[in-house]
């Protein structure tokens, strides 16, 4: 099943998410299909930016978001 979830980028104590498109069963930092945003949870604002519509295609065959990712975009 593909999953739409997040990747953790950046170092030691500030984390920096992709938010991927993957097969569940790799690993969190695996190889990913595409990758379709980021999510920034440093700073004063939480940047967050996403592609919808390739959101809304993976959506549409069958892949599934994880519940952090449904939290932080809304869904």
């Amino acid at each position: 099943m593909t999953k739409i979830r997040m990747t953790r980028m950046g170092r030691k104590k500030k984390p920096f998410y992709r938010i991927v498109v993957t097969d569940s069963r790799k690993r969190r930092d695996g190889g990913w299909i595409e990758s379709i945003g980021y999510y920034n949870p440093i700073g004063e604002t939480k940047d967050i930016k996403i592609d919808e519509e390739r959101m809304n295609y993976w959506l549409s065959v069958g892949a599934q978001m994880t519940p952090t990712v449904k939290r932080i975009t809304g869904k």
